[in-house]
């Protein structure tokens, strides 16, 4: 039986039979305001990571990443266009799942910026939606992709800050 190796949220290798896996496509937004990035944490690790996740089926990419942060963070934003794509293998942990991840990274330009507060985010995986100096980070506090999130941010800051 081929055995697919999938990275779990602790960055440790755990080898699952490939039948394991359901294929999940999601979408992360880069948005960035005044030279800070817009943030969540990983509540089993407390690594950063973009707000976005899972798209459902039957709906679009740009529609399912708008619902995502909204229910995430509190906002609204204007998609602009695709700026990363990372295939991944994970084990999520908590509920003993394993999925075939692909990973679609947009920018966007948020068009509200209050945030919620932290006891109104409803999601089981997300915490502390935050403005965050992109001064302050380095990419080993990201949970996945901090590396390639970090140079889009520098590529693009001149179009996506407001």
């Amino acid at each position: 039986m081929p055995m697919t190796e999938c990275v779990t949220l602790d960055g440790q290798i755990k080898l699952l039979p490939k039948e394991k896996l359901s294929l999940r496509p999601a979408a992360f937004g880069i948005i960035v305001h005044k030279n800070k990035l817009l943030t969540l944490r990983v509540r089993h690790t407390g690594k950063i990571h973009l707000p976005g996740g899972g798209i459902e089926t039957g709906e679009s990419l740009t529609t399912g990443l708008k619902r995502e942060i909204r229910e995430e963070t509190g906002i609204e934003v204007e998609v602009n266009r695709l700026a990363h794509f990372h295939e991944l293998f994970f084990y999520y942990d908590p509920s003993e799942s394993a999925y075939h991840g692909l990973h679609f990274y947009y920018i966007c330009q948020p068009l509200s910026i209050e945030l919620l507060k932290d006891d109104e985010v409803n999601d089981g995986t997300a915490e502390k939606p935050r403005w965050t100096e992109l001064a302050q980070l380095r990419s080993e506090d990201f949970q996945n992709q901090g590396e390639a999130i970090l140079r889009k941010c520098s590529q693009s800051s001149g179009n996506m800050a407001i």
